[in-house]
């Protein structure tokens, strides 16, 4: 598993990603398709995950809705038109970051 510090500034850009690729998740849910497709390398824990999700929603980048499930309200988010745009940026920039650290960790040294 990767450490907290290394993932840290990757989560938003995980998670607009993920909802984007579906209609609608919910936070349980959200954690545990990344550690599925992570092979367990990246664990999002809820103190990381709903920060992001509430500071999202309130920039109108997600949209909520409740489910009641018997008892129990599942709040799924889905992303918004704006939300998609943000998606596609991020996901630029995530992509750059990594080519840029390839270049850094993968390049040999000028002799």
């Amino acid at each position: 598993m990767y450490s907290k510090e290394l993932t840290k500034g990757t989560l938003l850009p995980i998670i607009l990603k993920l909802i984007s690729r579906r209609d609608k998740m919910y936070g349980y849910e959200i954690t545990q398709e990344v550690k599925k497709i992570t092979s367990g390398k990246i664990d999002i824990s809820e103190g990381a995950l709903y920060p992001i999700l509430h500071k999202l929603e309130a920039q109108g980048i997600l949209a909520t809705e409740k489910v009641y499930i018997g008892k129990r309200v599942r709040k799924y988010y889905s992303i918004t038109r704006d939300g998609k745009k943000k998606a596609v940026v991020v996901t630029n920039e995530i992509n750059d970051f990594i080519a840029t650290l390839n270049v850094i960790f993968n390049t040999k040294p000028a002799v």
